[in-house]
């Protein structure tokens, strides 16, 4: 497919009316933004997502909303058979499920802890898109986007599992974009940097509790070492994936791309 030049500005985002895309960890958080988003500007959308109280807020909302865990091989196989019997098709996947994994020195860290946090963030995003690929081939082509983190540039001190979760996605997305490539399947990590919301809250918490700092004073911390000086809105991330799902981003694959207010270090 070759993208034309838009003739107003409201084309630019064209192409994603109609679009089959499936979002994991959907049903929240950057996951619902994303999804919301991407249904708003015309997209058919299947959420899943572990929280079946949260699948059942959205079940409304969109097309496919299913409670899965996408560590486990039943799960992921049960929502990618529903997408295809649903949608007949992908045309791409938002590989954003992730936890955050604990807060500790490399030596306080129990090993299910790490590997829970491995499992979540990485194996799960293998394990969809070894299912997501397929439909997207027969598709003709199409988009993943990984959800990678600021951490998975920098590295992060006493966030270990999640950092080197982080950084696999990269190398995942950019083998996968090399791999895909031939087939017109473009893929690309974003890294968000400091997301609102109740996960960072409880980050900025429990490292507050360990050093002995206030909630507030370890906030402004964090906030120091983003040039913009805010966090980034789950709907900053939204705007990024509707971009690069759209015939704008036609020619943007490979890229781990930050949207994060300039995060200058962790």
């Amino acid at each position: 497919m070759t993208a034309k030049a838009p003739s107003s500005a409201n084309e630019y985002l064209a192409g994603l009316s109609g679009q089959r895309v499936a979002v994991t960890a959907g049903a929240g958080g950057i996951g619902f933004a994303i999804a919301e988003t991407l249904s708003n500007l015309g997209a058919r959308i299947a959420v899943c997502d572990i929280s079946a109280d949260a699948v059942k807020s959205v079940a409304g909302q969109f097309e496919i909303a299913e409670t899965a865990d996408v560590c486990v091989d039943a799960d992921v196989d049960r929502f990618f058979d529903s997408v295809a019997d649903k949608f007949g098709g992908l045309d791409a996947l938002i590989n954003n499920a992730g936890i955050a994994g604990p807060t500790g020195g490399v030596d306080e860290i129990d090993p299910a802890d790490w590997r829970a946090c491995l499992e979540v963030g990485l194996t799960g995003q293998f394990l969809c898109a070894r299912r997501a690929v397929p439909m997207l081939k027969q598709a003709g082509g199409g988009s993943i986007v990984a959800m990678s983190s600021a951490a998975g540039r920098f590295g992060y001190a006493f966030r270990t599992p999640y950092s080197a979760a982080k950084f696999g996605v990269i190398g995942f997305a950019k083998s996968l974009a090399k791999e895909l490539g031939p087939h017109g399947i473009r893929v690309n990590a974003i890294l968000p940097g400091i997301i609102e919301g109740p996960r960072i809250e409880k980050v900025i918490s429990d490292r507050a509790e360990q050093v002995g700092v206030s909630n507030e004073a370890m906030t402004d911390r964090y906030l120091q070492n983003i040039s913009l000086r805010r966090m980034t809105s789950p709907y900053d991330v939204a705007s990024m994936v509707a971009f690069l799902l759209s015939d704008a981003g036609i020619n943007v694959s490979g890229q781990s791309l930050g949207v994060d207010g300039n995060v200058e270090t962790l």
